[in-house]
C-alpha cells in the first residue's frame, strides 16, 4: 500500500539549486531516488531560504516529486514555510566555497538542532572540519605538509621537498591548485597569487607521483567503509584528478593501506557528527578530509553494483533510530 503524503518520513535536502543538478552523476540526487524508493516525502531547499524569524529557525522548503526522467528530473510544489525541526531529517549537500555565507548557515543549522531538528552532517562538525587542514589531526597518513601565507616559508619548503602541490584552503573541484616542480619556475607568482600577497593562508604538499594512477575518493557512512573508492585518474598532463578538472573515475576495491586509513578515521569521524565523509588517498597518503557534499556515489554504484544511496539511506535511518 502506497504511503500516505501526511505520514511519510520527511528529508529536507539544503543544496544547490535543483536546474544545475546533473542527475546521470550527481549523488544528492542518488540519494533523493532511493529515499523516495523507500516512500520518504522528499523537500528541498537552498540557504537563502533559510530564516531566523520569530525565535525559530525555519526554510522555504518545496516538496519535491521525482519524475525518473533523467532531464525533466523534478516536480516541485508551492514553496511553504516550515521550522526545521518538522522534517524528520535535514541532509546539509550545499557545495563548498567554505565562505561566510556557507558559516552563518552552520549557525543557523546549528540553532535547529537545539529547537529538535536532526541535520547531517552535524553543523558544527562541518565548521570544524576544514576540509584540507583536516588531515593535520591524522598527520601519521600524511605526506610532508606545510600550511601558512609566509612567502619565505612557502619558498623554504619548495627547496627541500623540491616538487610540491600548492592551493587554496577554501576551494573544491581542484580549483587553485599548482605543481611547482624543481626547477621553482612561476613559484612567485603562484604564492602571489594564491596567498593574496601575504593576506592568505594556503597549504603546500610534497607532490606525490602515484597521482598518475588517481586520487582515490574513499567514502565512510556512519562510521563505516564504502568497500570501492572511485580513482580519479588525471588526463592530458593534466595534475588533478578531480572529476570537476576532467580526471577519469575509475571505481576500485581498497588496498590495505586504504583500508588502515578509512578504518582509522571513520568511527571517530562518525562520533563527531559526520554521517557521510569523502577521503581523499594518493597512493599512501591522506590528502583531503571532505564534510561539506562528498560525491562519487553513482559512479561506484554503476561501475561496482555497490549500492552507495542504500547504505547512506540504512545509516541516516539508523542515526535517526538512535543505533
Amino acid at each position: 500500500m502506497p504511503i500516505s503524503p501526511d505520514t511519510a518520513m520527511k528529508i529536507a535536502f539544503l543544496t544547490d539549486p535543483l536546474s544545475q543538478f546533473k542527475t546521470y552523476k550527481d549523488t544528492t540526487y542518488a540519494m533523493m531516488r532511493e529515499a523516495a524508493r523507500r516512500g520518504y516525502a522528499l523537500y528541498a531547499f537552498g540557504p537563502e531560504q533559510l530564516a531566523l524569524e520569530g525565535g525559530k529557525v525555519v526554510a522555504s522548503g518545496r516538496r519535491l516529486t521525482l519524475t525518473g526522467d533523467g532531464d525533466d528530473w523534478y516536480r516541485l510544489d508551492p514553496a511553504q514555510t516550515m521550522p526545521l525541526g518538522d522534517f524528520d531529517a535535514v541532509l546539509q549537500r550545499k557545495d563548498p566555497p567554505f565562505d561566510m555565507e556557507y558559516i552563518y548557515a552552520t549557525y543557523l543549522l546549528e540553532l535547529a538542532e537545539r529547537q529538535g531538528a536532526r541535520v547531517y552532517n552535524k553543523p558544527a562538525a562541518i565548521r570544524n572540519h576544514n576540509e584540507k587542514l583536516s588531515i593535520a589531526q591524522f598527520s601519521q597518513f600524511t605526506a610532508p605538509t606545510l600550511v601558512t601565507r609566509d612567502g619565505a616559508r612557502l619558498r623554504d619548503f619548495h627547496r627541500q621537498q623540491r616538487d610540491i602541490i600548492l592551493k587554496p584552503l577554501d576551494g573544491m573541484g581542484g580549483a587553485g591548485v599548482f605543481r611547482i616542480r624543481e626547477d621553482g619556475m612561476n613559484l612567485g607568482s603562484v604564492i602571489e597569487t594564491l596567498t593574496a600577497n601575504g593576506s592568505r593562508t594556503i597549504m603546500a604538499q610534497r607532490y606525490i607521483p602515484e597521482i598518475v594512477e588517481g586520487d582515490k575518493r574513499i567514502l565512510l557512512i556512519g562510521g563505516k567503509v564504502v568497500p570501492f573508492a572511485l580513482a580519479r585518474i588525471p588526463q592530458a598532463g593534466e595534475v588533478r584528478g578531480n572529476l570537476a578538472a576532467g580526471g577519469v573515475g575509475v571505481a576500485q576495491e581498497l588496498s590495505a593501506r586504504d583500508l588502515e586509513i578509512a578504518q582509522t578515521l571513520a568511527p571517530e569521524l562518525y562520533q563527531r557528527g559526520l554521517l557521510l565523509v569523502g577521503l581523499d588517498v594518493i597512493g599512501n597518503y591522506l590528502t583531503e578530509v571532505n564534510v561539506t557534499s562528498p560525491t562519487c556515489f553513482q559512479e561506484i554504484t554503476n561501475q561496482k553494483g555497490f549500492n552507495v544511496a542504500g547504505m547512506m539511506i540504512d545509516a541516516l535511518e539508523s542515526a535517526l533510530s538512535g543505533n
